[in-house]
């Protein structure tokens, strides 16, 4: 990925709560759905490359309530700086549960930025974007901990993996932070690495992995405390067709199965449109939401 990284996508990152969606009750105040916005209400279509606003009324394939809902983001790195660079530019999104959303967009065109901010990895520089019910701009340090650790799971191109550790123990990390007991923690980390096939690999060491391997165990290790939604950024950009096609069935077992809320960053146009809606960034501006054509636009 060639955007501007926040500094939380580093591996301690991965292993520390920012970065792991830890377990518990979801909470039942999410903000509630709002209106359609009153843009392009013009009988004719927006012009090609014209922000468009995907501020709307549940789509297809949502199964519950609005879990994220930006309104206006805009990011600015080196604010009042000689290098002062915008990179948002006024995003309108809203994601509902159980929808599996593909961000598609060419390097440098702000995905990964935004899915930062949807994570409460980073804040916008202006503008708001609630995340279940909290709005990641006003939230303090230890809320958004908080935020991170009870409703997302992360799943990085980069895998993130603490390398001197087994798979086992590496998906038992996120299960410390949520003060699982031993035996517990590790039953769990057991069954999740069991649910993405690595249950022979258990005791294995990232560096004994193929790039294959190794995301797999960052899945179960995103699962591991039941997020309310996956967050992931390229996930099979560092793997072969073959591979990521695989990985991309976990993502597909994971929403269909489990009933997870899945965002996935990507530029691919291909494995984006394998997701039940595909939004396309381009400059830091969403030009276009619509609807995927699901598991079945795989050409292989």
């Amino acid at each position: 990925m060639k955007e501007k990284a926040s500094p939380a996508q580093t591996p301690a990152a991965a292993a520390a709560p920012a970065a792991q969606a830890v377990p518990a009750a979801q909470t039942a105040a999410a903000s509630a759905p709002t209106a359609p916005v009153q843009a392009a209400q013009a009988a004719s279509s927006p012009a090609a490359g014209a922000p468009v606003s995907t501020a709307a009324a549940p789509p297809d394939g949502a199964r519950g309530r609005l879990l994220i809902r930006c309104r206006g983001i805009v990011r600015t790195f080196g604010l009042g700086t000689d290098h002062e660079l915008e990179v948002l530019h006024g995003i309108d999104l809203d994601i509902y549960e159980g929808e599996f959303v593909a961000i598609v967009g060419a390097s440098g065109s702000g995905k990964s930025t935004l899915m930062n901010i949807i994570g409460a990895l980073d804040k916008p520089t202006a503008g708001s974007c609630v995340l279940d019910g909290v709005d990641v701009a006003k939230a303090g340090r230890d809320q958004l901990s908080d935020l991170r650790n009870r409703t997302i799971g992360f799943v990085f191109q980069s895998y993130n993996l603490i390398q001197r550790t087994t798979a086992l123990e590496n998906v038992e990390v996120p299960l410390m932070y949520a003060h699982l007991p031993p035996d517990k923690r590790r039953q769990r980390a057991r069954e999740m690495l069991t649910m993405v096939g690595m249950a022979e690999r258990m005791g294995h060491l990232p560096s004994e992995m193929s790039g294959g391997q190794q995301q797999r165990v960052a899945i179960a290790r995103a699962m591991a405390n039941d997020p309310a939604i996956i967050l992931a950024d390229e996930p099979t950009g560092a793997l072969d067709s073959q591979t990521g096609h695989m990985v991309m069935d976990l993502f597909h077992e994971l929403h269909d199965k489990h009933g997870k809320t899945i965002l996935f960053i990507t530029h691919s146009p291909g494995l984006a449109e394998e997701c039940g809606r595909v939004v396309t960034i381009k400059d830091g501006r969403i030009t276009g939401d619509r609807k995927g054509e699901g598991r079945g636009a795989r050409q292989y």
